[in-house]
């Protein structure tokens, strides 16, 4: 059995190794999680004791096979508990992360397996991530942050990265939604704000914003 905090932690390991960095460092994951960066060294030995993860000072953490399994699984539940939160309750796209985050830690598996078939097995939640299928399996999607793009281009909106509820409410200011269609007007050297085009009507966003959003072609 493992603590909800345990959990948590694999989850958030889980997605900073879904950004491809390098090394996972504990203030990497102190930053994920919002905790104190000293709290982190002893968690991660902790769960480098019970097998979960692989630590070291050089290589940074990294999850253990039996981890991985655990961290998808906890991610599976969100995402599901997201959807079910979204289409039957009717809960708006900001509210649900926080709800999800705690009906993720229920254990009873077959419950998630019914709740997927209950849904009719979808493949992605409300904020644009896959949903992983009930053997760990995770689709692999092209998509690139909308800072990555340049002026000129045109991309639609496939998920968001800043899950929290302060930019969500933005996004739904900017009336951008999973599937808006945006334009690239310019991308501004000086910050590397972008001057966006959504729907014929033009707006600045700044560079925190969108290294938050992906987009495709």
């Amino acid at each position: 059995m493992h603590t909800l905090t345990e959990e948590n932690y694999l989850k958030g390991i889980f997605r900073l190794s879904q950004d491809s960095l390098q090394k996972i460092t504990p203030t990497a994951i102190a930053e994920e999680l919002a905790v104190n960066a000293a709290s982190v060294i002893d968690m991660l030995k902790k769960l480098s004791e019970k097998g979960l993860i692989d630590y070291n000072k050089k290589d940074g953490a990294r999850l253990s096979n039996k981890g991985k399994a655990l961290a998808i699984n906890i991610v599976r539940k969100h995402r599901l508990w997201e959807v079910f939160l979204y289409d039957k309750l009717k809960f708006s796209w900001d509210e649900i992360h926080e709800m999800a985050e705690q009906l993720e830690h229920i254990k009873n598996d077959n419950l998630a397996d019914r709740l997927d078939a209950f849904l009719d097995f979808p493949q992605f939640d409300p904020h644009g991530d896959p949903i992983p299928k009930a053997n760990g399996s995770i689709p692999k999607l092209a998509r690139t942050l909308l800072s990555d793009k340049k002026a000129g281009d045109r991309c639609q909106v496939v998920a968001v990265k800043d899950t929290s509820a302060a930019f969500l409410q933005y996004l739904q200011k900017l009336s951008i939604d999973i599937g808006t269609k945006i334009r690239i007007k310019d991308k501004l050297a000086f910050d590397d704000s972008l001057q966006i085009e959504i729907e014929g009507e033009a707006t600045t966003v700044s560079e925190k914003f969108a290294n938050s959003i992906f987009v495709k072609p």
